[in-house]
């Protein structure tokens, strides 16, 4: 007989005894009144035959040294850049990391699949950090009835009362980008940013107005456009905003994604960067310094951001007491050669 530790039984292998799926499992583990009693009791013995305990996690526990990160997607360098610093991070404090994506829940034969948060359950995670997505206050709600704490990275909407988030300022990068455009002798400025409903959407557009209201110039409705972060919606944007009777000499465009499909509709209409038309953009992607010219742009510390988001999921894990839920990054501009002088 060893004196090893014996290890504790998976979601999927309550499931499988009690015959149920694992997203079932789940809610019986959580509380959840959605499922019937025949059922529950199945779970239940299923539970007490694999002497299941539903306990807080411990990182001096082996078996939860592994932390979550969910994302509403991986294309392009931004989830690149936070899985970099959250990687580090990670291993630094001795943790691995287990990457999922926010899909929305599908039907398959008849019972929805499993989604993010019952993968973070079965695993049996440490902790969550979300990025690029939206948790529903039901998933918020079976993290913390599970007792798994959570970080969000960027938040589209205002993140519920204790759910601490890490960002940057940008208020202030949208502020100095536009300064920036404005001291080069450009009033007529077009601003490109996301959603209307995102947080930091909301953020950059404040950021732009208050430094146009500074200068004591006119903000006109059309020159501010909603895109969706990729190249095809900046494009699409970029196009309207020159079909305007008087087009901008500059472009605010706030996500170097977006801010190449800029750089396409200009030259479909045969105008040059910066010649013709100043652009920066927000983010600094590594693709911000591959276009022609290189990108002037807000550079956002993706890097650092999960790193940070990291260390705030360690100490919550820890139980620690946060100084404040908000972790704010300062961003700065880097300026390269898509800006001039207005003539």
């Amino acid at each position: 007989m060893t004196g090893g530790r014996t290890s504790r039984p998976t979601l999927a292998q309550i499931a499988e005894t009690a015959g149920v799926s694992v997203s079932t499992v789940s809610k019986v583990l959580n509380g959840r009144d959605d499922v019937s009693q025949d059922t529950r009791d199945k779970v239940d013995s299923a539970l007490r035959s694999h002497r299941y305990i539903r306990r807080g996690v411990s990182l001096a526990d082996p078996s939860t040294r592994t932390v979550d990160l969910v994302l509403g997607g991986l294309d392009g360098s931004w989830p690149a850049s936070v899985v970099s610093g959250m990687e580090a991070a990670a291993y630094e404090a001795g943790l691995h990391v287990a990457i999922s994506l926010a899909r929305a829940p599908v039907a398959t034969g008849g019972q929805y699949a499993p989604d993010w948060v019952d993968r973070v359950l079965e695993r049996g995670s440490a902790g969550v950090v979300l990025g690029l997505t939206e948790p529903t206050d039901e998933q918020l709600a079976r993290l913390q009835q599970a007792q798994v704490p959570c970080v969000v990275i960027d938040p589209l909407s205002d993140p519920p009362l204790g759910v601490p988030s890490v960002g940057t300022t940008n208020w202030a990068g949208a502020y100095e980008a536009t300064t920036h455009l404005l001291e080069r002798g450009h009033e007529r400025i077009g601003l490109v940013t996301g959603p209307p409903h995102h947080l930091f959407a909301r953020a950059r557009i404040a950021g732009y107005r208050s430094a146009m209201a500074a200068a004591s110039v006119d903000t006109p409705p059309e020159l501010v456009r909603h895109g969706t972060y990729d190249r095809a919606s900046g494009r699409r944007q970029v196009e309207e905003l020159l079909r305007l009777p008087v087009p901008p000499t500059a472009l605010f465009i706030c996500s170097d994604h977006m801010a190449i499909g800029g750089y396409e509709a200009l030259a479909e209409a045969g105008l040059e960067v910066p010649r013709d038309v100043s652009v920066v953009g927000f983010d600094d992607l590594p693709e911000a310094r591959w276009v022609t010219p290189p990108l002037t742009t807000v550079r956002q510390p993706l890097k650092e951001m999960g790193g940070t988001a990291l260390r705030t999921l360690v100490r919550l894990i820890g139980g620690e007491k946060l100084e404040s839920p908000r972790v704010e990054l300062a961003t700065s501009l880097v300026v390269r050669g898509s800006t001039r002088d207005r003539h």
